[in-house]
C-alpha cells in the first residue's frame, strides 16, 4: 500500500507564473500575481521539479502481487484497535474500519523525504492568489472512480463542503476557516479560506479524500454503513467480516499507477487487516503466519517472544531501525472536566507515583526512554532556558501561566528504581496535603471530603503490568486507584462524551508542527464532543501558541512557537508522560523484498516494499 503522509504544512508558491487567460476569476491584482504550481511546499522551493519520475525510496520496477496481512497499529477519527462496524471513516458514528484511506485519492500527495511537501495527484497543479487566500486545483481530466465516472472538480468541493459540515468532529474543527469550495465546471476546483486562515489550512484541503458526489446524493454520510463507498485510490474493498477482518484489493486498471507519486508504491495484489482484542493472541497470529508483517510495540514479546521455530529456522525476519521521525507522545491524560484533576499541585503529585525507572528495569526488559517532552526527538522540544525568541512570544502572558514556563521546562522525577521511591510518595503526600486533601485513616480525601477515587479506563488490559505498580503507589497515598475494561464501542462512546478519570492516549509526532495542535490542545475543541482534546485543556495562552504555529512563515518560526507550546503543556501537568523507542521494531515473514534506501522521515515499511515469490516459495508461504 502507499505510504500515505497525512500531515500536511504551508504552501509557498514554485513553479511558473500562469497567463491570464488560465485563471479566469481572481481579482485583477492577485491574477496578475498568480503563480501555478506542480506542488506545494511549506516554507521554499519544491526539492522535486515537475517532471520528477518518482521519489527516491522507491523502486520503481517493483513487482506487483501477493499479500500482505497486518494488523492495526495506528487509528485516527472512528477508528478502533478492536474492531469496526462501518466502512465510513469520516464521521463521528460508528467504529471505523482500518485501511479505508488507500481507496481515496486526495488533490496532492507527499513525500516520505519532505514532510511539508505535496505533489500532484487528482490534481496536476494549483494556481494560488497573491494573498494565498484562493486556490485554483486543475483536475486531471484521466482521473476515475471505480465505477470507471470521472473524478470531477465538483466532486472536491461536495467532499469539503460535506466534511466540513457533516464530518467528523476533527474535520469540522480544522475546516473552519474553510470560506467555500466551487466548481468552474469539471476541470477547476477553487478553494477559498478566511483572511483568518492558519498556515496549513490549503496544504490540508488538498491532503483530504475526494468523495463521490453522485454517490453520496442517495445515501447518509453521517450514517454507519458496511457498504464499501465508491472511491478512486489504488485499492478497493474487497472480502470482510465484521469486526474479523477485511481485505483490499489492487486496482488493476487503478488511473494514476503510472503518476510519480505512486510509482513503486501499491506494490501488494491484496492486503488484509486482522482484528484482534488481546495482543497475545494477535502475536501468535504472526508466529502462525495469519500475520506476516508486525511493527512490534511491547517490550516483552520483543524481548522474549522472538524464539519460535519459524524465526530459528530463518523464515521471519526480526530487525531494529533507527527511528528518524519525531515520536508519539504517549501517557496517562486527565481529564481536567473533573474537579478532582482542577488542582495542578493534585496532577503532579500523582505523575510521582509512577516509577518508570523500575519499569523500565522490571517490565520493559530495559528498552525504552523516558517521554518528557510532547515533541519527543523532534526540534521542537523545549531544551533550557528559553531563548529570546521564545521569551518574545512567552512575555505577554507572564504573570498568567506558571513561573516556570520562563525557566527550564519540566522534567518528569528520576525515581531510585525501587517501584515505590519513599522520598517521591512523601513529596507526593506533601503535594497533596498543600491542595486541600487530608488523610483519614487509609483513606485520602479531596478539598470537597469526598474519598480520592480514580478510574483508569481502557478497553484492552495491555498495559496493566505496567499500570497496577502505579496503582499500588496510588493506594498507598490513601487514594483508590482502579482499571475499568469496557468494549471498544463503549470506550469511545465514553471518549467521545468525555466521561472518564484517566485514560492512556498517544498521538503522532509531527517533523514540522501545524496548528492542527488546536484539535487536540485548542479551547473550542475542549467543547466539542468527539474531539481529540480529551484533556479538556482550554488555557488562552495555549490557544495563543498554536495560532503562532499556523501564523508562522518559516520552519524556524514554527519551531519557535512550538517550543513555547511544549513549556506551556508541561507546565500545565495535564499527563503522565509514559516512554518511546529510538528504534523501529519490525519482523516479517521472508517473503518480501525492499528498496535500498528507506525515506528521510520514516521506515517505509511496508508501504514501499513487495511481495518476492521466489523468497514466499522457499518458505513454503507460495
Amino acid at each position: 500500500m502507499a505510504m500515505r503522509i497525512t500531515r500536511r504544512r504551508l504552501i509557498e508558491a514554485a513553479g511558473v507564473t500562469a497567463a491570464s487567460a488560465a485563471l479566469p476569476g481572481l481579482p485583477g491584482a492577485a491574477l496578475a500575481e498568480a503563480t501555478e504550481s506542480h506542488g506545494l511546499s511549506t516554507f521554499g522551493e519544491l526539492a522535486l521539479p515537475p517532471d520528477f519520475p518518482h521519489f527516491s525510496y522507491v523502486n520503481p520496477k517493483a513487482p506487483k502481487g501477493g499479500t500482505l496481512t497486518l494488523q492495526i497499529k495506528q487509528a485516527s477519527g472512528n477508528q478502533s484497535f478492536d474492531t469496526f462496524n462501518t466502512l465510513n471513516i469520516w464521521v463521528l458514528q460508528g467504529d471505523g474500519a482500518a485501511g479505508m484511506d488507500a481507496c481515496f485519492d486526495s488533490l496532492m500527495a507527499g513525500s516520505g523525504d519532505e514532510p511539508g511537501s505535496l505533489y500532484g495527484l487528482l490534481a496536476k497543479s494549483v494556481a494560488i492568489s497573491s494573498d494565498k487566500l484562493t486556490y485554483r486545483f486543475r483536475m486531471r481530466p484521466e482521473a476515475k472512480f471505480h465505477d470507471g465516472s470521472r473524478v470531477t472538480a465538483k466532486d472536491v468541493a461536495f467532499s469539503l463542503n460535506t466534511l466540513k459540515t457533516k464530518g467528523h468532529p476533527s474535520y469540522r474543527l480544522i475546516l473552519g476557516e474553510l470560506v467555500s469550495a466551487t466548481a468552474e465546471g469539471d476541470d477547476i476546483a477553487v478553494v477559498q479560506l478566511s483572511p483568518k486562515r492558519s498556515r496549513d489550512l490549503h496544504l490540508i484541503v488538498a491532503s483530504l479524500p475526494v468523495l463521490s458526489e453522485k454517490y453520496w446524493s442517495t445515501r447518509d454520510f453521517t450514517a454507519s454503513t458496511l457498504e464499501p463507498p465508491l472511491g478512486s485510490g489504488a485499492y478497493k474493498v474487497g472480502r470482510f467480516e465484521q469486526g474479523r477482518f477485511i481485505e483490499f484489493e489492487r486496482v488493476a486498471d487503478y488511473w494514476a499507477k503510472d503518476l510519480p507519486v505512486n510509482v513503486g508504491t501499491n506494490n501488494f495484489d491484496r492486503v488484509r487487516w486482522e482484528y484482534f482484542r488481546d495482543r497475545q493472541v494477535a502475536f501468535e497470529g504472526f508466529k502462525s503466519g495469519v500475520i506476516t508483517f508486525q511493527e512490534e510495540f511491547t517490550s516483552r514479546i520483543w524481548a522474549t517472544g522472538y524464539d519460535f521455530p519459524a524465526l530459528k529456522e530463518g523464515k521471519v525476519k526480526k530487525e531494529s531501525l533507527p527511528r528518524t521521525e519525531p515520536v508519539a507522545s504517549q501517557g496517562w491524560i486527565y481529564n481536567l472536566r473533573r474537579e478532582k484533576f482542577a488542582d495542578p499541585r493534585i496532577r503532579e503529585a500523582l505523575g510521582l507515583a509512577f516509577d518508570f525507572e523500575w519499569t523500565r528495569k522490571t517490565i520493559m526488559f530495559g528498552f525504552y526512554e523516558r517521554l518528557t517532552s510532547y515533541f519527543e526527538n523532534s526540534d521542537s522540544k523545549a531544551v533550557g532556558k528559553p531563548s529570546p525568541e521564545e521569551l518574545a512570544l512567552l512575555e505577554p502572558w507572564r504573570g498568567k501561566v506558571p513561573d516556570e514556563v520562563f525557566g527550564e521546562p519540566w522534567l518528569p522525577p528520576v525515581s531510585d528504581g525501587s517501584g515505590s521511591d519513599r522520598a517521591l510518595l512523601r513529596k507526593a503526600d506533601e503535594m497533596l496535603r498543600a491542595a486541600g486533601c487530608k488523610r483519614d485513616g487509609n483513606v485520602l480525601k479531596l478539598p470537597n471530603g469526598q474519598p480520592f477515587e480514580i478510574e483508569f479506563l481502557d478497553s484492552n488490559p495491555a498495559l496493566q503490568p505496567h499500570t497496577q505498580p502505579f496503582q499500588a503507589n496510588l493506594k498507598r497515598l490513601g487514594i483508590n486507584a482502579t482499571s475499568r475494561f469496557v468494549d471498544p464501542a463503549q470506550y469511545q462512546r465514553r471518549l467521545d462524551e468525555f466521561d472518564f478519570d484517566i485514560i492512556t492516549r498517544a498521538l503522532s509526532g509531527s517533523a514540522i508542527p501545524s496548528d492542527t495542535l488546536r484539535v487536540v490542545y485548542g479551547s473550542e475543541a475542549a467543547k466539542t464532543r468527539g474531539s481529540r482534546n480529551q484533556n479538556g485543556i482550554s488555557e488562552p495562552a495555549i490557544d495563543a501558541m498554536i495560532e503562532k504555529i499556523g501564523q508562522a512563515r518559516s520552519y524556524a518560526e514554527a519551531v519557535t512557537a512550538a517550543k513555547c507550546l511544549d513549556r506551556l503543556l508541561r507546565a500545565g501537568r495535564y499527563w503522565i508522560p509514559m516512554w518511546w523507542n529510538d528504534q523501529v521494531w519490525i519482523a516479517h515473514w521472508d517473503m518480501f523484498d525492499r528498496p535500498q534506501t528507506k525515506p528521510k522521515y520514516g521506515s517505509g515499511a511496508p508501504g514501499t516494499w513487495w511481495y518476492d515469490a521466489e523468497k514466499a516459495k522457499r518458505i513454503g508461504k507460495a
